[in-house]
């Protein structure tokens, strides 16, 4: 494997070992930080050359040292539910292999993404989803995240943040700290509601 024909697909950030499988995207936020930089945390560039295969994540993956981190975080330049069965197949490995929490960072798109109910899939491979709400209705949404799903988006990411927690031992809502404070607000009622945490990043 010639890891030049791919880039950077594992980067540390903070405590946690990072994978980035996708730049595919459904939204084009007007905050994404992939519009303001090439790399975040170890990795150079996140943008990828082509997809890695799962063997090469696996393969990418056993070149680190896994205790050092406290958990592996899919997240980076895309939606990492984009490559649903690949992440669990990785997941699995992990599990299996590791000791290590897996987290998702997710727009909570999956079910539009994959065409059907993907949060029980997630039972026993995954510790915790992060989900980004960033607004507090779909009109407000839709302007910021320019979903391709349009005003479908809002309401799904809702479900999904409803049906995840079933699944998964926890669930976080978050939103970014550039929309207006009233908003960030109605956000955090709409997280209580549901059921989760709501964290402001």
């Amino acid at each position: 494997m010639n890891r030049s024909e791919i880039g950077d697909v594992f980067y540390e950030y903070g405590s946690g070992l990072y994978a980035n499988i996708t730049n595919r995207c459904p939204c084009r936020c007007e905050f994404c930080i992939r519009s303001m930089t090439e790399g975040l945390g170890t990795a150079d560039s996140l943008w990828l050359k082509r997809e890695p295969s799962v063997e090469e994540i696996l393969d990418m993956l056993q070149e680190w040292e896994l205790s050092r981190y406290e958990e592996l975080v899919f997240c980076g330049y895309g939606e990492p539910m984009e490559r649903l069965s690949d992440l669990l197949e990785v997941s699995r490995w992990v599990k299996e292999n590791t000791d290590l929490r897996i987290r998702i960072n997710t727009n909570g798109l999956a079910d539009l993404i994959q065409g059907k109910e993907t949060a029980p899939m997630l039972e026993g491979w995954i510790d915790s989803v992060s989900i980004s709400l960033n607004q507090c209705t779909a009109e407000k949404y839709e302007k910021l995240c320019h979903p391709r799903f349009g005003k479908e988006a809002f309401p799904a990411i809702l479900r999904y943040a409803r049906q995840v927690q079933r699944y998964v031992p926890e669930t976080v809502m978050s939103v970014v700290n550039v929309i207006p404070e009233e908003d960030i607000s109605a956000c955090r009622k709409i997280a209580e509601d549901i059921g989760v945490r709501l964290r402001v990043r």
